[in-house]
C-alpha cells in the first residue's frame, strides 16, 4: 500500500486513498476460513456471512481469545474507541495474530450531526467507508420498518376498537385487545437526531386518520428491536424475542405484545437478513464483523453475539466494540451481553487520551465544533494527573469483573512524554498493563505494543464473575451498580418509577430479566457536566422501561433523552458527492 500520512490528510480522504487497494470481499472471506457458498456478497468490497452454516460446520473447533476493548469517560469529540479497535486488530496483524474485529454500525444521526461516522481514523479504520455509513446493507432500515410495523400493528388495532363494534372485529378473527391510547410502550424510529419528533399527535382528522393520541419519535438504534438484533443466539431466538415485544398496554395495565397484534412473524420477515453479520475490513486488509448499533447510553450498545460467537470460531483473537466508558459499555457487555451468550472474555482494553484526562482534571469545557482550547495543545502535566481519577475508576469496574484490564493510552501526535509517563504511573499502580498505541499515525505498526500487551493478558485466566444475580431484585440491582460502577452513595426514585417497580414485583419472569441502564456517557454520575470522579451524589430514577422481547429492564436516570438532537454545525453540511466520479466527500 501506498504511503498514507494522515497527519496531512482527513480521514475521509485516507479511507478514500485505502479504498483503492482493497482486496475483494471474497478474498477476505477465503483468508478467514469462510467457504464461498457462506459468501453473501453486496457488492465487490462487502457482504453477509450465513453464520449458521459457518458455526454448524466449526462447531466443535475451540474458540478463539476474546477482547473487549471500552474507553474512559470520554469527552463530547469521543476518545477513539473504535480507532482503537481497528488498531489492535491491525496491531495483531503485524504480530502474526489470526484476527478479526467486530464493530457497530454507524447511526444516520450521528453521521450526519457532530460526531460524524465510527469507522475509526487515521491509519486504523474500517473500509470502504461510504457503504459502512450510509447504510451498508440496509440493518437499520430493516430495524425501523419493524419497530414502525409494530406502532402501525398497535393504532390500526386501537383505531378499529375505536370504530368498530366487537361483531364487526369478530368477523374478521379480530380479538378486542382493548387497548389503552393513554399507555404505549413505545413510539415510533427513525434514523436521525430529530428533536422536533421526540413529541407529536398523531392521528389528526377524521375518523378513518387513525386514532388522536401522543406519541413521539426515538432514534433508531436505540429501538428494542436493535437490542434483539444484538442478543438473539439465531433466528429462531430473534422470532420469540420479537413476539415478547410489548407494545403498548391494556385499560386494566395488562402488556400488548407484538405476538397479541400477530405482528411478531412479519417483523422478524423484515429482520431475517439483517441477523447474518455484515464483513468488511480494516486499511491493511484484516476481516471486519459489522453488526447490531452503537448508543449504550442509551442501548445496550453492543456489537452482537451472533458476530462474537461466529468470529471467535474463525479466527485466534477476536476483538470486540462496546459503546462508550466502562460504567456504561463495559457494564452491559459484562452483565448482559456474557450472560446472554454464555461467552467469558479474555482481556479488556480501556481507551484513554490525554486529552480527555486534562478536561477531567479540571480543565476547560469542549465543546463539538469549537476549537480547543490551549490546554489541550499543550502540555500540562498537572492536568493530567488529577485527571487520572476518572481512568482509576474505570480500571477498578474492570477488575470487578475478575478480569485484569489493558489500559491503552491512544496517543495524540501532540502528547507530552512527561503526560504519558503520568498516565503510566497511575494505571500501574491500580492494576493494569499499559501500553502506548500510535495506530492513527502508523496503523498496525504503531500498535505491536498493545497487540503484545493483550496477547499477554489473554494468557492469564479471568476469574470472570457477573455484578448482580437474577435473583437480585431491580432495585438491588440498581443500587449495585449506582454504588458499585457510577461511584453514587445511594439512589432516589420518582413516584412513577416507584410505581413500575412495584408493578414488576407481581410478574415473577420479570424480575428475571437483566437490567440495562440508561445514563448519560459524558460523566460517571448522571449529570454530563460533573467530570472527573464524583463524590457525594445519589441517582435519580425518573422512569423504568421494560423490554421483554431483549431480555432486559431499562431503568431511565437524570434527563437523558432517547431521540438526540442535531448540533449548529452537523456533519451533512460537509458531506457531498463528486459528481464526476460519484464518490462521496466529506464523511468523518
Amino acid at each position: 500500500m501506498a504511503k498514507l500520512d494522515p497527519t496531512k490528510m482527513k480521514d475521509w480522504e485516507v479511507a478514500e486513498a485505502a479504498a483503492a487497494q482493497m482486496k475483494k470481499i471474497a478474498v477476505i472471506a477465503e483468508e478467514l476460513g469462510i467457504k464461498e457458498e457462506e459468501l453473501l456478497p453486496y457488492g465487490h468490497y462487502v457482504g453477509k456471512v450465513d453464520y449458521l452454516s459457518v458455526l454448524e460446520r466449526l462447531k466443535d473447533r475451540p474458540d478463539g481469545k476474546y477482547i473487549d476493548v471500552t474507553a474512559i469517560t470520554p469527552t463530547p469529540l469521543g476518545e477513539g474507541k473504535t480507532t482503537t479497535t481497528m488498531g489492535l486488530v491491525e496491531g495483531l496483524g503485524k504480530i502474526g495474530k489470526k484476527v478479526t474485529g467486530a464493530i457497530r454500525q454507524p447511526s444516520g444521526g450521528p453521521t450526519f450531526n457532530i460526531k460524524g461516522s465510527a469507522a475509526g481514523g487515521g491509519l486504523a479504520q474500517c473500509i470502504p467507508l461510504t457503504e459502512f455509513s450510509l447504510g451498508l446493507t440496509g440493518d437499520i432500515d430493516a430495524i425501523s420498518n419493524a419497530h414502525n410495523l409494530a406502532m402501525v400493528a398497535l393504532t390500526s388495532r386501537l383505531q378499529h376498537e375505536f370504530n368498530y363494534s366487537d361483531a364487526f372485529l369478530e368477523k374478521r378473527n379480530l380479538k378486542r385487545l382493548d387497548i389503552d391510547p393513554r399507555n404505549p410502550a413505545m413510539g415510533w424510529t427513525i434514523d436521525f437526531s430529530a428533536q422536533a419528533l421526540r413529541e407529536i399527535i398523531i392521528g389528526i382528522g377524521g375518523k378513518m386518520d387513525g386514532f388522536m393520541m401522543k406519541s413521539g419519535f426515538q432514534i433508531t438504534v436505540s429501538s428494542e428491536v436493535m437490542a434483539i438484533l444484538a442478543v438473539a443466539r439465531d433466528l429462531a431466538d430473534m422470532r420469540a424475542r420479537m413476539g415478547r415485544m410489548v407494545i403498548g398496554y391494556n385499560k386494566k395495565g395488562v402488556p400488548v405484545t407484538a405476538d397479541d397484534l400477530e405482528v411478531g412473524g412479519a417483523m422478524t420477515a423484515l429482520m431475517h437478513k439483517a441477523i447474518n453479520p455484515n464483513l468488511l475490513q480494516t486499511i491493511e486488509g484484516q476481516p471486519v464483523f459489522v453488526h447490531a448499533g452503537p448508543f449504550a447510553n442509551i442501548a445496550i450498545g453492543q456489537s452482537s453475539i451472533v458476530a462474537d460467537r461466529l468470529a471467535l470460531k474463525l479466527a485466534d483473537y477476536h476483538v470486540t466494540e462496546s459503546g462508550f466508558g466502562a460504567d456504561i459499555g463495559f457494564e452491559k457487555f459484562w452483565n448482559l451481553k456474557c450472560r446472554f451468550s454464555g461467552l467469558v472474555p479474555n482481556a479488556a482494553v480501556i481507551v484513554c487520551t490525554v486529552r480527555a484526562l486534562k478536561m477531567h482534571g479540571g480543565g476547560p469545557k469542549v465543546t463539538p465544533g469549537s476549537p480547543l482550547a490551549t490546554e489541550y495543545k499543550e502540555p500540562n502535566p498537572a492536568l493530567v494527573e488529577a485527571g487520572t481519577a476518572n481512568l482509576i475508576a474505570h480500571i477498578e469496574t474492570v477488575k470487578k469483573s475478575g478480569m485484569q484490564p489493558v489500559v491503552c493510552i491512544n496517543h495524540f501526535y501532540t502528547d507530552a512524554d512527561e503526560e504519558l509517563r503520568i498516565i503510566r504511573s497511575a494505571a500501574e499502580a491500580a492494576g493494569a498493563r499499559v501500553a502506548v498505541s500510535k495506530h492513527w499515525e502508523q496503523g498496525g505498526d504503531g500498535a505491536v505494543e498493545l497487540a503484545e500487551a493483550v496477547v499477554e493478558a489473554c494468557e492469564e485466566t479471568p476469574n470472570f464473575d457477573y455484578l448482580y444475580t437474577l435473583d437480585n431484585g431491580i432495585k438491588k440491582r440498581i443500587e449495585l451498580l449506582a454504588t458499585e460502577v457510577y461511584g453514587a452513595d445511594g439512589v432516589t426514585y420518582t413516584p412513577e418509577a416507584e410505581q413500575k417497580i412495584a408493578a414488576l414485583a407481581d410478574d415473577p419472569d420479570l424480575e428475571q430479566l437483566g437490567t440495562c441502564m440508561v445514563k448519560t456517557h459524558l460523566s460517571l454520575s448522571h449529570d454530563p457536566s460533573i467530570k472527573g470522579r464524583p463524590r457525594g451524589w445519589v441517582l435519580p430514577i425518573r422512569d423504568v422501561l421494560v423490554y421483554r422481547g431483549a431480555g432486559f429492564l431499562v431503568p431511565v436516570a437524570g434527563d437523558v433523552k432517547l431521540m438526540p438532537g442535531t448540533g449548529s454545525d452537523p456533519a451533512f453540511r460537509n458531506i457531498d458527492v463528486d459528481t464526476a466520479t460519484g464518490q462521496v466527500r466529506g464523511l468523518f
